[in-house]
């Protein structure tokens, strides 16, 4: 991720932030996106069978394939609020096409809050015109401001790739500091890019950049109801994903900005202290590595462990043993960076443990769990888990 506070842009859109008054604390609210050109948009979705209003409304307008705008508040998830919820979610639309004389079919919606409360869609209609006036190319970080809701800093990210003599722009902000545990992205991912690229093309692109970021990564093992995650492409560089050396290249900027901003929301994580990789290698298939990279990284105990700076490798032994893949203990080796301290079924000693104490204060470091069975890997980024977690979700109505 680059620094929150950095300018980035992308030609043909514009973005805003501001306080609407959905919030009770004063803090942006309310934000919006902007192409000033229809848009090639593609997305995904939570996984989760509970979906917010926006969600499904969204779902429904992603077969149109086009967008102009997407409406974002923070505050109110706008779930569990039937009928009612879902005419606020065309509401919020309603009210962009309007202001920027644009079709409502357009513009796409998401939210973010406190579920089972109704959204004040006065106030959005009533910010409207400030919303709207407030739109720069300069102004992706008054977005990324308006959309945080536990977060406590703003996370952007921006690229410009050069292929001969022209170049493309991708853009972006994401915001989720509790209930993450992604099946499809984060809880808002929002990607802006001037690339020229059809929807199914678009599609493939993102989905591949999110299953290598945004579903590699967990705070709490909670699903949202109102995970939403977008991409929309104007077309304006005049590079297609049609050729295979500007697809090559979009893939490669795209995944590693959406690594970048994968990893700033784990360190931003509720109450985290560290960012820990656990890095599965030796597996004997891909789903094997992905299934004890997932129980290490949800493992209460190792995270706990991580928190309390403990070498603990016995709780991460014991989580790879439940995660449902048949290996041998004695021949597993667990490592923390390159000191390893678990091998051929007994404990390293106490100067392994020396070393590994030392990495264990640093703010990120990785867990390699080797099985030593064959070729395949897979890792997930995790954090500790404090007393600020608990003390976050306590009281987190009110």
């Amino acid at each position: 991720m680059e620094n929150s506070q950095a300018q980035f842009y992308c030609p043909g859109f514009q973005f805003s932030g501001m306080y609407a008054g959905i919030k009770k604390n004063g803090l942006k609210d309310l934000g919006l996106i902007y192409s000033q050109h229809p848009a090639t948009i593609a997305g995904l979705f939570t996984q989760n069978i509970v979906q917010a209003a926006p969600v499904i409304i969204d779902k429904q307008k992603l077969d149109i394939g086009v967008a102009h705008a997407v409406i974002v508040n923070s505050g109110n998830a706008n779930c569990c609020t039937g009928d009612q919820g879902l005419a606020d979610a065309h509401a919020m639309c309603q009210s962009v096409a309007e202001a920027l004389q644009i079709d409502a079919k357009h513009v796409f919606a998401a939210s973010t809050g406190v579920i089972g409360q109704y959204l004040n869609i006065q106030a959005v209609k009533d910010a409207m015109p400030t919303l709207t006036d407030q739109l720069s190319e300069n102004n992706l970080h008054l977005l990324a401001e308006a959309i945080m809701t536990t977060d406590t800093i703003p996370k952007t990210a921006g690229k410009r790739v050069h292929i001969g003599d022209k170049s493309f722009h991708i853009c972006a902000t994401a915001k989720g500091a509790g209930m993450i545990r992604p099946n499809m992205a984060t809880l808002l991912n929002f990607v802006c890019t001037d690339i020229q690229a059809d929807q199914q093309d678009l599609q493939h692109c993102f989905q591949a950049s999110i299953n290598q970021s945004m579903n590699i990564i967990t705070i709490d093992g909670d699903t949202s109801t109102n995970d939403t995650a977008l991409i929309l492409a104007n077309g304006l560089s005049g590079l297609s994903l049609t050729d295979p050396n500007v697809r090559n290249a979009f893939q490669e900027a795209l995944d590693d900005l959406l690594l970048g901003l994968a990893k700033a929301l784990v360190k931003d994580g509720e109450g985290a202290n560290k960012l820990v990789e656990i890095a599965v290698k030796g597996a004997s298939s891909v789903s094997d590595a992905q299934k004890i990279a997932d129980t290490v990284a949800h493992s209460n105990l190792v995270k706990t462990a991580i928190f309390g700076e403990d070498a603990n490798w016995g709780r991460i032994l014991a989580a790879c043993g439940r995660a449902g893949v048949s290996f041998d203990p004695l021949n597993l080796a667990i490592q923390f960076n390159d000191v390893t301290i678990f091998e051929k079924g007994s404990y390293c000693g106490e100067q392994a443990e020396k070393e590994v104490s030392a990495i264990l204060k640093k703010p990120e470091y990785s867990i390699v769990i080797d099985l030593k069975k064959g070729t395949y890997g897979h890792s997930m980024f995790t954090c500790d888990f404090s007393y600020d977690y608990v003390r976050i979700n306590a009281d987190y109505r009110s």
